[in-house]
């Protein structure tokens, strides 16, 4: 496997696989990898005959007072971890690389991205289009991998690459989780070994709001409170916000109707966390 820190660099090689008719993969992550990136690599190693995965730190998707200088890195044990996976290249520009002198274009969107997270994070998805539109124009997929985690991520950038004509297949790809529930995420190396044990509750908590819907319930009103009181149950942790809406299209809803998305954000001392389910 190549590291590639350049957008010539990997632009040469890209244009050397097109040449042959090779499909080509993109796994598009901010670093410090686990297991549920690997999980996308090993998808899109099956489903490609090249695979990219770009690393890179977006400074542009960090709203002020957040967590990008502390962000955790590690390109070394990333690179142990793509290789493994199948990885063909794992991309690591800098941040003047990507946005060089005074960049001044954004991609931005309405919709899916003016919700849920959007709330605390305003800036946040204008941010993630602008890159990951970026990193497709310059890496030239067929075939993108997202994990569910982020599921409004995923929305976000299926109606993006809808809306400006991208030619990619956007996968999204299920949540891998440790052994309690909580969902694998860079973010859980911040946490305590209190505040570790505290998260396993999100998890427990949508769980209990997906057994009501299993059960028949409907009303959406009901569902949220059942799952903040489970929540609550937790001191360390306080609620950014807790929602079901409409999947893809993240819109409110009071009833479920057709496909949703149960999804749930908290902050454990300065960590916040998201996690999800999705139900037709």
């Amino acid at each position: 496997m190549e590291i590639i820190t350049t957008i010539s660099g990997i632009r040469g090689i890209v244009k050397e696989w097109k040449r042959e008719g090779l499909s080509i993969g993109l796994v598009p992550t901010m670093g410090y990898l686990h297991e549920g990136h690997e999980s996308l690599i090993e998808r899109a190693a099956r489903e490609n005959d090249r695979v990219i995965v770009s690393d890179f730190v977006n400074p542009i998707q960090f709203g002020e007072n957040e967590d990008f200088s502390s962000y955790p890195r590690d390109i070394e044990m990333d690179s142990i971890i793509s290789g493994r996976a199948g990885a063909d290249i794992l991309f690591c520009p800098e941040g003047s690389e990507m946005y060089k002198g005074s960049f001044s274009t954004f991609v931005d969107l309405t919709g899916p991205s003016d919700r849920l997270c959007a709330k605390s994070r305003p800036s946040h998805f204008r941010g993630v289009c602008t890159v990951v539109s970026k990193l497709f124009l310059i890496t030239e997929p067929g075939r993108a991998y997202f994990g569910q985690k982020d599921a409004q991520q995923l929305a976000v950038i299926k109606k993006m690459v809808r809306d400006l004509n991208f030619d990619i297949e956007i996968i999204g790809c299920p949540i891998i989780r440790e052994e309690d529930g909580l969902a694998k995420s860079s973010r859980n190396s911040y946490l305590s070994e209190s505040e570790r044990r505290a998260a396993a509750i999100l998890n427990k908590a949508l769980d209990e709001g997906k057994s009501l819907v299993e059960s028949g319930e409907r009303d959406c009103v009901k569902i949220i409170e059942t799952i903040k009181q489970k929540i609550a149950q937790e001191p360390l942790m306080r609620i950014d916000y807790v929602e079901i809406v409409s999947f893809p299209e993240i819109e409110p809803m009071a009833v479920m109707d057709g496909p949703i998305l149960a999804a749930a954000a908290v902050y454990i001392g300065k960590t916040r966390l998201i996690d999800n389910f999705i139900m037709e």
